[in-house]
């Protein structure tokens, strides 16, 4: 692996957090220490986004939004990374692809909150992202039932892994998910922002 570029070893399960984290806050790093303890996850990476397609706005610059993050999620399993500025990838499933081919051997599954299921079909090659990475959803007690009604768990119901059996899903092949509660910090990005508390 080139410079810039986090180190995992064969055998090894890495939870993909992507984001802008714009600005990244405790809620992040509350959901990331859960997502490794429910999934079994060796470690977790923070993809920060060079941007969003989905979002007008463009973000704060990267670098601020990497320094912030790497500030705040100090712990020896968890890499903040803006390896998506460095793939070129700006869509998840094309990410997910060039990961796959840089670290042959190493598992990877996609971590993602109850909102980002519930509007997954807009994603682009949302089915190949399903059919190619295990995927684990972590949802705040109320999030849970949109969710669960949402097209891709309608479309994917069959491959759901319980959650009170979410340690099974590292080692699941895809297609597979996992819904787990998480009591969520009542913390986010975009009431940081609107509170002044971060500026682009």
């Amino acid at each position: 692996m080139g410079m810039g570029f986090p180190t995992a070893g064969r055998g090894e399960v890495v939870g993909l957090l992507g984001g802008s984290f714009d600005p990244a806050h405790e809620g992040h790093v509350h959901i990331t220490l859960e997502a490794m303890k429910r999934f079994g996850l060796t470690r977790v990476w923070w993809l920060v986004s060079p941007g969003n397609p989905l979002k007008e706005r463009g973000p704060a610059p990267l670098a601020q939004r990497m320094t912030r993050a790497r500030a705040l999620m100090q712990h020896p399993r968890v890499t903040v990374t803006d390896i998506e500025a460095r793939l070129g990838t700006r869509y998840t499933a094309r990410t997910i692809r060039g990961l796959q081919r840089h670290y042959p051997g190493v598992r990877f599954v996609w971590l993602m909150g109850a909102d980002n299921l519930a509007q997954l079909h807009h994603w682009q090659d949302w089915e190949w992202i399903m059919h190619n990475v295990p995927v684990g959803v972590l949802a705040r007690p109320g999030d849970r039932i949109s969710a669960r009604m949402s097209h891709a768990a309608r479309r994917f119901r069959q491959y759901r892994v319980a959650g009170r059996s979410s340690q099974l899903l590292a080692a699941a092949d895809a297609p597979a998910w996992c819904f787990v509660n998480v009591p969520m910090v009542a913390q986010s990005s975009s009431a940081i922002r609107a509170a002044g508390g971060w500026s682009a």
